[in-house]
């Protein structure tokens, strides 16, 4: 890996305006200009015929002997990782509370070559390409945890702008490894956004954002896409976690708005801060040299990371099944369910057999490699689940048959 500082200044948002091959050469001179008060390592992986790059930073606690959560933190388009970096000032909170932050960044391409993120129909050229970002942070995930001591089930996603719209996305498409993601200043771009658990979210959008309106629309930034409503997609999600409490705003004041859907499935909530000022920023970080203006009434790194620390993968789930094995899981769902059962893994296994029992501990029946079971045919009721893969029990649960 080769090891490069881990600075604290903006200069990098200039490489909007410059090609690729340039990158490293600005990166030494922002570490010529910059005081070095850390270090972190920026690589890259090989992935769908592309070097894909990130930087990723260790905090100063890290010893790899216990897992620790690590956060996915992705750039706006225009940007790079040192870029969302400095704005966010993830790294000092990862120093202060033991966790790992990976800055990946997006595909560089179109006629000014810059980065951006496939969010679906969001943005620039990483969409109109139809990069495959999702296969991206999937796989770089995969190469993470085997090098490092990660808490598979504490991954969480977060982004600025375009990285944000990226992070719902994840959640949308990654249920499975995400266990919470918080987007800033940014939309949901996806037609369709079915996950099978409930991925809790916080946002964080300002009412004077004219890039990404808060009333929806095409902004004034460089992407002229359409952006639906915030409330919108905030009340979506809320009914794809099948949130009870819907909507209850907290605080509303000359400072900002602060609303919650509660009572979701698998201890899921939304949350929503709306900042009477800033604009398209990362309110309670640092502004970037072409950015707007942040407000100093939250700061959102703070909330996001006392958010996550509240929520994980394990959970008492009332819409997926799962037990976690090390840094791959068996998921059943959706839990309860109307007679269709699936199942999905990402163990590497030859033979599965799956294993119904009544409350009375009776077999039901057995059926070898289906990830698809219709159990219409069992009267309403509980049932236990046991799952073998290559004869070994990976998964055991209770479901509902409603």
């Amino acid at each position: 890996m080769k090891e490069i500082a881990d600075n604290k200044l903006d200069c990098l948002d200039i490489t909007n305006v410059y090609k690729w091959s340039f990158k490293n050469y600005l990166v030494l001179l922002m570490i010529m200009f910059t005081s070095i008060s850390s270090y972190a390592q920026y690589d890259s992986i090989p992935h769908d015929g592309i070097d894909r790059t990130y930087l990723l930073h260790l905090p100063n606690g890290y010893d790899g002997t216990s897992g620790i959560p690590l956060v996915i933190a992705m750039h706006g388009g225009f940007g790079n990782a040192y870029n969302i970096e400095y704005q966010s000032q993830l790294s000092t909170k990862a120093d202060a509370e033991n966790f790992i932050v990976v800055y990946p960044e997006g595909v560089v391409g179109g006629l000014l070559d810059i980065s951006s993120w496939n969010a679906g129909w969001c943005c620039g050229y990483a969409s109109n390409s139809d990069a495959d970002d999702v296969g991206f942070i999937d796989a770089l995930l995969d190469t993470l945890i085997s090098l490092y001591a990660i808490d598979t089930n504490r991954i969480y996603a977060t982004g600025m702008s375009n990285g944000g719209f990226m992070s719902y996305r994840l959640g949308c498409e990654l249920p499975e490894r995400i266990a919470a993601i918080a987007p800033v200043a940014a939309s949901m771009a996806m037609v369709d956004c079915n996950p099978f658990r409930a991925v809790p979210v916080i946002d964080f959008h300002s009412y004077k954002d004219a890039h990404i309106p808060y009333y929806g629309g095409i902004g004034n930034g460089p992407s002229n896409h359409y952006n639906p409503p915030q409330d919108s997609v905030l009340n979506s999600w809320a009914e794809i976690s099948n949130c009870v409490h819907l909507n209850d705003t907290i605080v509303h004041n000359a400072q900002y708005t602060f609303i919650k859907w509660t009572s979701c499935d698998c201890n899921s909530e939304v949350q929503y801060y709306i900042t009477q000022n800033g604009g398209h920023s990362w309110p309670g970080g640092l502004k970037t040299t072409i950015g707007d203006s942040v407000s100093n009434y939250i700061n959102a790194t703070d909330l996001l990371w006392s958010f996550f620390q509240q929520h994980s993968l394990e959970c008492n789930n009332s819409s997926v099944s799962t037990k976690i094995t090390g840094r791959n899981s068996v998921l059943v769902y959706p839990n309860p369910t109307n007679g269709i059962l699936k199942i999905k893994s990402k163990l590497n296994y030859e033979q599965m057999e799956t294993s119904v029992f009544n409350a009375i501990g009776q077999n039901m029946f057995n059926v070898k490699n289906k990830t698809e079971l219709d159990i219409r045919h069992l009267p309403k009721g509980a049932y236990f689940v046991a799952i073998k893969l290559d004869g070994t029990t990976n998964f055991q649960d209770i479901i509902k048959i409603e």
